[in-house]
Parts: structure tokens; C-alpha cells; sequence
């Protein structure tokens, strides 16, 4: 088979890396890809949105299956144009995306569907939001309602924070237009997981959970990133508890799509929040997340051309799906002045000094400069381990963190250590 891969993130590097295992690929292409993936693809200068663009190269190349990495091209429809010139690809189609596309219509479609999550309000004028926001209890979470990057939700906790973050995303735009309506909720206490799951529009399979890093310092300090690492499986998803997500979240996510018409196909993302009255969706997405599938596919024990395969022709086989019994742990190395800014051109030193059976570098924000790797974009690589245990995992991640540099790195040294009240002596 001959795959096309879109995207030019760590996520996506981990997708040409599980693919480039399967015997069933003789030639993988990445558009626009990044200099990390060029050993394992032939790198295409097509950017996520140019959608024509993508299917006119696919056609032209014979490509078997195209599989998509980012939201964007999701959202802007790109199954459907591919589809409609008889091209397979991997992915929901617009009206699924929706799902991620807009906060709005993910929670309206919740509380139709009675799928748990938090109370909410949603606003079109910012004057109404205000008048909400300045009698409110709190703390809130205000989100922009269209794609921000994973950085489009602020907690706050007190009327001026909450005016502020109001006119900063619906006044000042700082979101572009995803700031033209805007979600209200309530915060809710708990601890945050990702479920991900692969499904035909009928039959659900979720992965191993995961457990992301948003904020940027150690201790959960600083703004929201795209992600500072994750690690799975976590301890918090038992066996009972996934029984209860699946049944209570994942499955009328994709009855409740399909009864509107719109079937859902591909990766359905649930970010959870356990709370003590049990699991509620804080948010959907409609493809893999990222960094949560640098450390999930490495643990799969599965081809992952034929589950997409599977899924394109219309049966999932569930119950062939298999999971590693190991862990795995991203630890996300990042610019300086992430995620306000990125420093690009700086030289990177020691990736050369981590590539082992047991861990992986993927890039997201890199280059070539000079014959050396250099910086790219925020969020430069991510550094994956796997081990048989929770805490080699870490040791391995940190090991290779530790071999690698560049002026101004900033990474955090708690990943996957809350939960599992791990000593940090080692880290």
C-alpha cells in the first residue's frame, strides 16, 4: 500500500512510526510533514488546508489510504472531497467534525443526548456574556467555540478574570474568528483523563487511557499549551470505570451522531474529567490527540493499516484489537516563550544520542540549518519511552531529555507523576 499522512506535528510522526511497522506499506508520504518523519516518508510540500491540493496528489499517485492527522482539514470537509473522487481516507466527514468544530454544537448535542458534562451557557454577544460572567458563581471555564489550537478554554475565578478572558476572545479576537461565540461553564472538580477510540459509525473500541500535561510549569502552573506530555495507561481508568465511559459516553456520542445523520467514522477523542459523581466530557475532538497518541500507539499491539482499513470498509473487528501490558511516557521539549511565542533557528543537540528500541524522538517543531537540526515552532519534539513499568517509563524519558539541548528548552519534570504518587527523586 502507498499511504499519505496529513499533518506536520509530533502526532503525526507517531502515525508515519506505526505505520512504517506494518508489512501491508511499501511507501508512506507525509504532507507537509517535518524533517523527523524523512526517514520513515517522502516529505510533500502541501499545506493541512489545501484541500484540493491533497486529493489532486493522492489521485495523481495512486495513494491506497490517506490518513488525517490535524483538525482543520477535518472540519473544512476534506473526507467528503476525497470521497467524492472515490479516494479511501481515514477521518469523520465535515458534518461528524462538527464535534470539535464547534464547542456550541458539542454541548447542545450533549444535553440532547443526555451525555454527561458540565452545565452551560452559550453567547453571541460579549455584552451578554459579560452581564452573565459579573454575577456568577465561580470558579468558570470560558471557552472560545471554534478551533484554538487546545488553548481556546481559560479557567477563572473571579469577575474581573472572567471580563478580561470575555473581551480577550470575543472583543480582542485573540482566537480569530473560533472567538465569534463563546461556552460558559461550570468548572468542575476532578481528575482529567483521555479516552480515544476507534469506530465505524457503529461499533466502539477505545484505546488505553492517557493522561495530557496542558499547562506549561510543573505542578500544573502557567498558561495552556497544546500539550507538555502525557503517559498511559493511568490508574484512574479501571476496567469498570472504561465499561461505564463506553457505555455512557462513547456509544450515544456515536448513536446520538448517527440518528442526526451524521456518521461518524475514525478517532472519536473524549477529554474526560472523573468527578465524583462520576465520568463527564469536557471536550470532543474528532481525530487523534497530540501528544496523547505519542505515547498510545506506541503500547498497540495491533496493524494499525488494517484497524483504519477496518473502520474505511465498514467493520471494526473489536475484539481483535490488542494493547501492550506496558507504559509509555512523552515528556514534550518546548521553545522559549512557548506558548506565548517560539524562538526558531536555535540548534538542537544530542537527538542523535536517544533513538533506541525503547525510545523514540518525535519532531514537531523542527528543521535543518547549517546540517544540524534547529527549531522550528513551540512544541519541538517529544521524547517517548516504553517500558514494562510505570516508573521505567519515566527513568527512560528523562535519561533521553536529559542527552538533549538547545538555548532556551523548557519541559516539565512532573509528567505522569501526579496520580501515581510517584517519588520524584529519580526525575
Amino acid at each position: 500500500m502507498k499511504i499519505l499522512v496529513v499533518g506536520k506535528g509530533g502526532r503525526e510522526h507517531a502515525i508515519v512510526w506505526k505505520l512504517a511497522q506494518s508489512d501491508k506499506v511499501n511507501k508512506i508520504y507525509a504532507a507537509p510533514g517535518n524533517v523527523g518523519m524523512a526517514e520513515q516518508a517522502e516529505i510533500v510540500p502541501i499545506e493541512v488546508e489545501d484541500l484540493d491540493g491533497l486529493a489532486n496528489f493522492a489521485a495523481r499517485n495512486g495513494i491506497d489510504l490517506t490518513v488525517v492527522g490535524p483538525e482543520l482539514p477535518l472540519t473544512l470537509g476534506i473526507v467528503d472531497i476525497f470521497e467524492s473522487k472515490g479516494l479511501r481516507i481515514f477521518g469523520p466527514n465535515k458534518e461528524a467534525a462538527e464535534i470539535e468544530g464547534s464547542k456550541a454544537f458539542a454541548k447542545d448535542f450533549m444535553q440532547k443526548h443526555h451525555i454527561p458534562t458540565a452545565r452551560f451557557k452559550v453567547f453571541e454577544s460579549h455584552f451578554e456574556a459579560l452581564d452573565f460572567v459579573r454575577t456568577a458563581g465561580f470558579p468558570l471555564v470560558i471557552k472560545a467555540d471554534g478551533l484554538a489550537a487546545g488553548k481556546g478554554a481559560v479557567i477563572v475565578n473571579n469577575p474581573d478574570e472572567a471580563k478580561a478572558t470575555v473581551e480577550n476572545i470575543m472583543v480582542e479576537r485573540v482566537f480569530g474568528e473560533a472567538g465569534s461565540r463563546l461556552v460558559v461553564e461550570d468548572f468542575l472538580e476532578g481528575e482529567e483523563v483521555t479516552v480515544m477510540a476507534f469506530t465505524d459509525g457503529e461499533r466502539v473500541a477505545p484505546m488505553i487511557s492517557a493522561q495530557d500535561h496542558k499547562r506549561i510549569g510543573d505542578g500544573d502552573t502557567g498558561p495552556n499549551t497544546g500539550g507538555m506530555g502525557a503517559y498511559a495507561p493511568t490508574n484512574i481508568v479501571t476496567e469498570n470505570l472504561m465499561k461505564q465511559i463506553v457505555e455512557e459516553i462513547l456509544e450515544p456520542t456515536v448513536n446520538g451522531l448517527a440518528a442526526m445523520g451524521r456518521i461518524y467514522t475514525g478517532v472519536l477523542y473524549t477529554g474526560l474529567i472523573i468527578t465524583d459523581r462520576g465520568p463527564k466530557v469536557l471536550e470532543y475532538n474528532c481525530r487523534f490527540g497530540d501528544p496523547e497518541t505519542q505515547v498510545v500507539l506506541p503500547l498497540l499491539d495491533s496493524d494499525l493499516v488494517e484497524i483504519f482499513s477496518d473502520i474505511i470498509e465498514g467493520y471494526l473487528n473489536v475484539k481483535e484489537i490488542k494493547w501492550k501490558d506496558a507504559s509509555s511516557v512523552c515528556v514534550v521539549l518546548a521553545s522559549r516563550g512557548y506558548p506565548a511565542s517560539s524562538e526558531k533557528g536555535i540548534p538542537i543537540e544530542g537527538l542523535e544520542n536517544c533513538e533506541s528500541d525503547n525510545c523514540v524522538v518525535f519532531h514537531a517543531g523542527t528543521a535543518r540549518g547549517s546540517g544540524k537540526y534547529i527549531t522550528a515552532g513551540g512544541r519541538v519534539v517529544g521524547v517517548t519511552s516504553v517500558d514494562s513499568t510505570m516508573k521505567g517509563a519515566l527513568e527512560r524519558a528523562y535519561e533521553c531529555v536529559d542527552r538533549i539541548s538547545f538555548d532556551g528548552m523548557q519541559f516539565r519534570r512532573d509528567i505522569g507523576r501526579k496520580v501515581r504518587n510517584l517519588s520524584n527523586s529519580f526525575l
